[in-house]
């Protein structure tokens, strides 16, 4: 049997290798603590059993390599990855303020609106696109936090605020997709708060780089038309923030090529891949402006 054993490649870190017979190639398994990337190398003994006959071992080709400084580029971010709305079974009609202190009151949630071409429910589309979302940023490193996990969940949008913040997390997307009365408008956008928002002003420039940072790399990735950043302040989920915050309007539903497109599993991977492609972006954005 081969050996499995424990070593560390610098001071403050230890790595656990694994050792697993291939012929005879030998592949080593690296887990960095506390973090869920997986790095491989193989290797090639020039002797066909370990010990026997004495050699060395070369580095044959590196698998997946990642270096500590990616690694560390998100091992200590959470981010909150909200779904939009939830199944129709669920009654959110009743009121609750639209931001700290208003009398203004809004429903707690709403259902969404539907996929004209698909039939399929915003409230799923959202919770597709979120969890295969949420195991794409696990698998970057990040720490993920989700309001929701099923369609029944009965979780108002200023719930949804304050759990992403009470969970600890650092920035909170919120997964929608659009409708419109025409079915011509198609694309994306995301919507921020803006600079004279009653409630939440002093989240406008990081919400502003967070809606940019995802919107252009989800646009890079799909190919669907950038809409651009919008700004309200009369919504309910953003004023109860406490953290910066966008909403992500993935594409338009009542949009033939929209909606066929973001109902495809295989597309939605690369949906994924583009928001995850942001949210990298805007902490690497973060990191530099606190360096500088």
């Amino acid at each position: 049997d081969f050996p499995t054993a424990v070593s560390p490649i610098k001071p403050d870190s230890l790595v656990f290798c694994k050792y697993s017979e291939r012929g005879h190639a030998m592949s080593l398994h690296f887990v960095k603590p506390y973090h869920k990337h997986l790095i491989k190398t193989s290797f090639l003994l020039s002797s066909l059993l370990w010990g026997m006959i004495p050699g060395s071992i070369h580095t044959v080709c590196a698998e997946t390599a990642e270096t500590d400084q990616q690694l560390s580029q998100t091992d200590s971010h959470t981010v909150a990855i909200d779904p939009g709305h939830q199944g129709p079974n669920v009654d959110m009609s009743a009121l609750e303020p639209l931001g700290p202190g208003s009398t203004e009151m809004k429903a707690k949630a709403s259902t969404g609106t539907q996929g004209a071409f698909t039939g399929l429910g915003e409230y799923q589309l959202n919770l597709d696109v979120s969890l295969k979302l949420e195991q794409e940023l696990t698998d970057r490193g990040y720490i993920v936090v989700l309001t929701r996990r099923d369609n029944d969940t009965a979780i108002s949008n200023k719930e949804r605020a304050e759990y992403a913040a009470e969970q600890g997390a650092e920035i909170c997307v919120r997964i929608h997709a659009n409708g419109a009365d025409s079915s011509a408008a198609s694309g994306a956008l995301t919507i921020s708060p803006s600079s004279a928002n009653p409630y939440v002003a002093s989240l406008y420039e990081q919400s502003n780089l967070l809606s940019q940072c995802v919107l252009d790399s989800y646009c890079q990735a799909t190919e669907f038309d950038n809409r651009g950043v919008t700004y309200a302040d009369n919504m309910t989920g953003i004023n109860w923030s406490t953290i910066p915050v966008t909403i992500l309007e993935m594409g338009f539903m009542t949009n033939e090529h929209d909606d066929l497109q973001m109902s495809d599993p295989d597309f939605q991977d690369t949906m994924v891949t583009g928001i995850a492609d942001g949210i990298d972006s805007y902490f690497e954005s973060v990191g530099k402006d606190v360096e500088n």
